[in-house]
């Protein structure tokens, strides 16, 4: 095990390394799938979707997997074991299977993960039906974030270690923010064109029965 002095470790590389490494697989699958007049937006938002899905499915779906049916991060070998005992440096739930946190895992690995593949498959073929799932999957991703932290906060956070930049910035405010902005954004963007479809859609009306 590290030093308890250490800050950024080995397994802080690989960890962080692994995110990255899943974000160029995005990014190279939304140039690779999307028509190549898609619109930045559009390539935007399958570059996070795709991210996402693959976070949900690799990352937590680990978590997922060593915090059910009797086993715990913290007891665990294996390299995801080791990546998710050092973010439990930060936040020491994530290592003792909290009933909240895997509830709350469940519901994205098995529910939001699929639903990013699917919009993903939207925005591929140009089905403005996406539009409503980018908003309950936004939705849901801000429930996650939301239940992970407040019932913490409301408690004085016992849990949370903010003892130095890299458990602080990096692990609790940066790896959770994204999933705060993005989603706001895409729930905003995807209003705005359900919003203006109906609108014009009424106007049109009007017209006709004027």
């Amino acid at each position: 095990m590290a030093d308890s002095t250490t800050i950024f470790t080995a397994t802080s590389a690989y960890s962080l390394g692994g995110v990255v490494a899943i974000g160029l697989v995005a990014y190279f699958a939304a140039e690779n799938i999307l028509p190549k007049n898609a619109s930045r937006t559009d390539r935007f938002t399958f570059i996070w979707l795709a991210f996402d899905a693959l976070i949900h499915f690799t990352f937590e779906g680990s978590f997922l997997y060593l915090s059910t049916f009797g086993r715990q991060v913290g007891n665990s070998e294996g390299m995801f074991a080791e990546m998710w005992k050092e973010y439990a440096r930060a936040d020491y739930r994530w290592g003792l299977s909290d009933p909240t946190v895997v509830s709350l895992e469940l519901l994205t690995v098995l529910g939001a993960g699929p639903l990013c593949v699917y919009i993903c498959k939207q925005l591929a073929s140009n089905d403005p039906a996406r539009h409503y799932w980018i908003i309950v999957l936004s939705t849901a991703e801000l429930y996650g974030g939301w239940m992970t932290f407040c019932p913490e906060w409301l408690t004085g956070s016992p849990s949370l270690n903010t003892s130095n930049p890299l458990y602080l910035w990096v692990y609790l405010v940066f790896m959770n923010v994204i999933w705060v902005v993005i989603p706001v954004w895409l729930m905003y963007d995807s209003y705005s064109h359900i919003a203006g479809a109906l609108r014009q859609r009424q106007v049109a009306s009007k017209a006709k029965s004027a």
